[in-house]
């Protein structure tokens, strides 16, 4: 009914409110109704890739045959969990699903893991991520790490061992722990970007020692003092093949059993996702076979790599709302070539972070000379062009349209029939999606 009512006088999409409700009448809903779910439930933490990924994990599970009850919209705090049980569960209680697939957020990991006592945790990575939200990374590992102690000692962890934050933060958890990663020295940077975040072994403070790395400071690490280091990796990508913004194609590892998958998902960053969500199915009955089969057909979620058809041209939203990921979608965006025009929005709303400070962090002097015309919009479209000025982008090549509408109009007419990027921060996208569903193109995002 708090949904129906919230979607009635458009005052969002229903997916919190219902929770909040539900909490404040039975504080115990959380664990009441997961506990019913007859195959536990599976929670997905993280900075980057959790609604990928949870998408992908709830993809699979369906092809195999499960039910899975699932917070699909991406609403990840407390009550968006909460909504996502109530509205899969009958007059009684009964829940319409038989597992749980949640994706977290991930400074809310303890207020929620306890209470859903999931079957398998995963944990994609860690980045610097709205400063003013969460503080410091150290901050979201020490929650994770003090979480994690109270899961039972049948969990399975699965995280990703490139990322030696995300390991440092489980390391010594019970449970079994599977590491996922990628394999490939052929997409090795030539050295550390400048937005890695470990650099230093949180064991004894001595410089990390990296073989390569991939982007961020996702990569094969060690510490020569104490000898920490990336772990053994249960599953893992080899003979990776990007297509830059049209997807990639490579081989998933794990064991003596491999498959050979495509996806229409970009970048590598994808590839981890990818991993995370196969890593998990494998525990909870899925075959390789299976999750190479399945991965084809999946369409990736609403702004993450999403494609509309507007006006005779293909609309691509990527969202972008950190340093290291804004910097994984901009080369696997400008990796195809010199583009006519890309869209960009910036908001500074909670949701994405009053803090815009990051923008100075991301590497927009990759777009100098490669992109014909940068239109930029939303809340900070003011702040973003003058970052751009100071990556070298020339001011006639900086269009300033504060107006959502407007900069779509404008972005797709300079597009020429060709793709359309667009990348915007998370508020800013569904600012976007709202005046493309005006004009008939796409759905309302809880519906997608």
């Amino acid at each position: 009914m708090t949904a129906t009512l919230s979607r009635g006088l458009q005052q969002g999409g229903g997916t919190t409110m219902p929770g909040r409700v539900a909490r404040a009448v039975e504080p115990r809903v959380v664990p009441l109704l997961s506990r019913r779910l007859r195959y536990g439930t599976v929670v997905v933490a993280g900075t980057n890739g959790k609604t990928t990924t949870a998408r992908l994990l709830a993809h699979i599970l369906e092809r195999i045959g499960l039910h899975p009850v699932h917070n699909r919209a991406g609403a990840n705090l407390a009550a968006g969990i909460a909504s996502a049980l109530v509205e899969h569960a009958d007059i009684l209680g009964r829940p319409a699903g038989d597992i749980g697939v949640f994706e977290v957020d991930e400074a809310t990991v303890p207020r929620v893991v306890p209470h859903l006592a999931p079957r398998v945790t995963i944990f994609t990575n860690l980045f610097r991520d709205q400063l003013d939200r969460y503080g410091e990374i150290d901050y979201i590992g020490r929650l994770w790490r003090d979480t994690g102690r109270g899961l039972p000692a049948d969990a399975v962890i699965v995280a990703n061992g490139d990322d030696p934050l995300v390991y440092e933060a489980i390391r010594g958890l019970p449970g079994r722990h599977v590491a996922f990663g990628i394999e490939d020295d052929r997409h090795a940077l030539p050295a550390m970007e400048h937005t890695a975040e470990a650099r230093y072994c949180y064991r004894c403070g001595t410089p990390y020692e990296y073989t390569f790395t991939y982007f961020g400071h996702m990569g094969q690490y060690r510490c020569k003092i104490c000898g920490v280091g990336r772990p053994a990796l249960d599953i893992a990508a080899r003979d990776v093949a990007l297509a830059g913004p049209d997807g990639a194609a490579f081989t998933i590892v794990s064991g003596h059993e491999s498959v050979r998958v495509a996806t229409a998902l970009p970048g590598l960053y994808n590839v981890y996702n990818v991993l995370a969500a196969a890593a998990a199915v494998l525990h909870l009955g899925a075959s390789l076979e299976q999750v190479g089969e399945t991965v084809k057909s999946f369409a990736p979620a609403f702004g993450r790599a999403e494609r509309i058809a507007v006006q005779g041209t293909e609309l691509r939203m990527l969202l972008s709302k950190n340093p290291a990921g804004f910097n994984e979608v901009l080369r696997t965006v400008l990796s195809g070539g010199t583009l006519p025009v890309v869209l960009i929005a910036i908001n500074d709303n909670i949701a994405d972070g009053r803090d815009v400070s990051w923008l100075w962090d991301v590497d927009f002097e990759r777009l100098a000379g490669r992109v014909g015309r940068v239109v930029v919009t939303g809340l900070r479209a003011g702040d973003m062009a003058l970052r751009l000025r100071y990556a070298g982008v020339p001011d006639d090549s900086i269009e300033v349209q504060p107006e959502y509408d407007a900069a779509l109009r404008s972005a797709l007419r300079l597009a020429s029939a060709q793709p359309l990027f667009v990348l915007p921060t998370y508020t800013a996208m569904l600012a976007l999606r709202d005046v493309l569903r005006q004009w008939g193109a796409v759905g309302r995002y809880w519906e997608h």
